[in-house]
């Protein structure tokens, strides 16, 4: 199907001929949840709390909560690709968030339309809410990423399951120990807005249950078989999510392993097209690519008699790339319309609709990403950074680990390791935790910090800057 060919006629069909698992009216559920002693239970709708009167839909008020919360702001000290860039344009982790979101949104509300020319949206649902509902869950995709970006997550992965320390794990259950040994950006991000953020163990941010299921593009625990690398839940919020699984009507493929929000989909893409055309601009502002090259890729996505050679270099680069993700916006919307009934159904096996997109915006795409790898990720200034990422990380581990296995199993603790645990006040460690529940605070305190923070702390604690 060609990206105009969609219809309403075409969209009835398919609804009179697929057999759903899932629906509408569920999926766009606002239900949120607390933790009441112990148990998850619903709450009342914030949209409910400011009367009839209310100025914002609840998908408006998840994004206020996203907007305003400490995990949000410190994505501005956090490595998108380039770490401790000194170019004022290069992106952070803020303002990939802020992109993602701004394109989500207009994949979604392009969705929405068709959605509703189609009679599938419920009764005083709107267009615009799946263009908010997908906004809210890209400006929170990143929440969990450690400093460092991905390179931190091999990092803290690295430190876990070196073998010198297996026995600090050595007590914990497999599922326990696998969320230890597999720092997850993802998983993290659902730990911040489900537990730390706003009311801290008690339900965190309590976001709508359509939000935090577009958040979840890897629905299933560590211990999943595709969750070695890849995954959404640590057990610490596996019974929060059980509840926002059954309110949205999530079916369940396998133990603690869900089938995908629809609008996850869109979360995913949206990511996709901002690191795939956006990273290239910083690389030819750092002088890593010439900028002919990347009007090469974007120039595939545009029209071929549009007159952009009269702009400067800088300009004309920002103006493909404007156009070219109009075209890829566009053309994914209707690649979500084409497959809406495998969406819903849990029968959908692209590796995502990127994958199913037609074949120009696919291939550009791939290209974008191509060139990233073979001249950005690798190159020296890059690598150098990632290199010192190990030991940098590592330290901060070495000194964390020891004195929270030792306080929670002995309680004889050294000097040191008595001051190692008052770099957690924060994190309320408790002679009630549990060892895992203990080392899910040291990840949520290292996790947590943004590349300068890090850096610092490990060139203090390492005593260097004493000598």
């Amino acid at each position: 199907m060609a990206a105009g060919d969609f219809s309403l006629s075409t969209c009835l069909h398919m609804k009179t001929t697929k057999p759903y698992c899932m629906d509408w009216t569920r999926l766009l559920s606002v239900q949120r949840f607390k933790l009441d002693n112990g148990c998850v239970v619903p709450t009342v709708t914030a949209s409910s709390e400011e009367g009839a009167e209310a100025l914002r839909t609840d998908f408006h008020i998840d994004y206020d909560r996203v907007v305003f919360s400490s995990g949000f702001r410190r994505l501005a000290r956090k490595t998108q690709v380039h770490p401790f860039a000194l170019h004022d344009h290069t992106h952070n982790r803020l303002t990939h968030s802020v992109e993602v979101a701004s394109v989500g949104r207009s994949l979604g509300n392009r969705v929405g339309v068709m959605l509703a020319a189609g009679n599938f949206l419920p009764p005083g649902s709107h267009a615009a809410d799946i263009g908010a509902i997908v906004q809210v869950a890209c400006l929170a995709h990143d929440f969990g990423n450690p400093p460092f970006g991905h390179t931190g997550e091999d990092a803290l992965r690295e430190w876990f399951r070196d073998p010198q320390y297996a026995h600090y794990l050595r007590e914990l259950s497999n599922a326990e120990r696998n969320d230890i040994e597999t720092y997850e950006g993802n998983a993290h991000s659902l730990r911040l807005i489900a537990s730390l953020e706003m009311y801290q163990n008690a339900g965190g941010m309590r976001l709508t249950s359509a939000v935090i299921g577009a958040l979840l593009k890897y629905p299933w625990t560590s211990s999943a078989e595709q969750g070695r690398n890849k995954f959404n839940i640590y057990q610490t919020e596996l019974p929060f999510i059980d509840c926002v699984a059954q309110e949205l009507g999530l079916p369940q493929s396998g133990e603690n392993h869900w089938v995908r929000h629809p609008l996850s989909y869109l979360m995913e893409a949206a990511d996709d097209i901002c690191y795939a055309l956006l990273d290239l601009e910083d690389a030819v502002e750092l002088g890593l690519l010439q900028v002919e090259e990347v009007e090469q890729i974007l120039s595939r996505l545009t029209n071929k008699e549009y007159d952009w050679h009269s702009y400067a270099s800088q300009g004309r680069c920002a103006r493909l790339r404007g156009i070219a993700i109009g075209r890829a916006v566009d053309d994914i919307a209707h690649t979500f319309i084409k497959h809406h009934g495998d969406l819903l159904n849990g029968s959908f096996r692209g590796k995502d609709l990127l994958a199913l997109s037609s074949p120009d915006v696919n291939e550009a795409l791939n290209a974008a990403k191509e060139l990233a790898r073979t001249r950005i990720f690798r190159h020296q200034s890059k690598l150098i950074t990632e290199i010192a990422t190990f030991p940098c990380l590592g330290s901060i581990l070495g000194l964390l680990v020891p004195a929270v296995h030792a306080f929670i199993k002995t309680n004889k603790l050294s000097k040191r390791q008595e001051l190692a645990l008052s770099l957690l006040k924060e994190q309320k460690l408790s002679k009630d935790d549990s060892l895992y529940l203990a080392y899910m605070k040291v990840l949520d305190f290292v996790g947590g910090m943004t590349d300068n923070t890090a850096a610092k702390l490990a060139r203090e604690v390492s005593g260097i800057e004493m000598l």
